[in-house]
């Protein structure tokens, strides 16, 4: 008989994938250990085994849940991002994305640097959910500037989104906690340069085929 779920037993994994996060972000994913991730979490071995398989199942369920949160903050369940104009939405998408990596900066440079590690069939589905977030984001500068996304531009719609999201995706190795700068405000001045830059840009023309 299969042994019934506690009352808190999301919580207490999201918990345990949280430590887990940590521990392979400081340690790297090859060095860590199950007593190390156990001892974080302030769990017993045994019990951490009720929740993964693995660390490879430790390793899926980060890369893959931090890639779902995103994916989340673009559905924008609560509609907020309905209102206003393009820009406007852009905006707000940008600020979510920020405070989202606020509070996940292991989990990202797990993201970053471990999904090497998963099985082929795993690291597709991440690369995938991953490549939905660069699309969500393409759209959006697509409804500002259409002329981005006509085909003759590259569509250069998706290499400004893949910009965008570059200037967001690696604050983790150099933002620190207690330094002069947090995430609130690097998502205005990200905000600003996107207001900024965004109506300057030039769409580029086709490139000429080698002869």
């Amino acid at each position: 008989m299969a042994r019934p779920r506690s009352p808190d037993h999301d919580a207490q994994r999201d918990r345990i994938l949280r430590c887990a996060a940590q521990v392979f972000a400081a340690r790297g994913y090859t060095a860590a250990t199950m007593n190390e991730v156990a001892a974080a979490s302030g769990v017993s071995k045994a019990t951490l085994y009720h929740y993964v398989r693995d660390k490879h199942d430790l390793l899926h369920q980060i890369a893959a849940g931090h890639v779902a949160r995103l994916a989340a903050l673009i559905a924008d369940p609560d509609g907020a991002a309905a209102s206003g104009g393009a820009e406007d939405r852009l905006v707000r998408l940008v600020e979510r994305f920020m405070r989202a990596y606020a509070g996940s900066g292991a989990e990202h440079r797990v993201l970053t640097e471990d999904t090497r590690f998963l099985a082929d069939a795993e690291r597709a589905a991440v690369i995938d959910g991953q490549r939905e977030l660069v699309k969500a984001f393409a759209d959006r500068i697509a409804e500002i500037r259409p002329d981005l996304a006509e085909p003759a531009a590259g569509p250069a719609h998706t290499a400004v989104a893949m910009l965008l999201l570059g200037m967001m995706n690696w604050t983790f190795t150099w933002l620190r906690p207690d330094g002069p700068l947090d995430h609130d405000r690097l998502a205005t001045m990200v905000a600003q340069l996107l207001r900024g830059g965004l109506p300057a840009l030039s769409a580029p023309k086709p490139r000429s085929s080698a002869r």
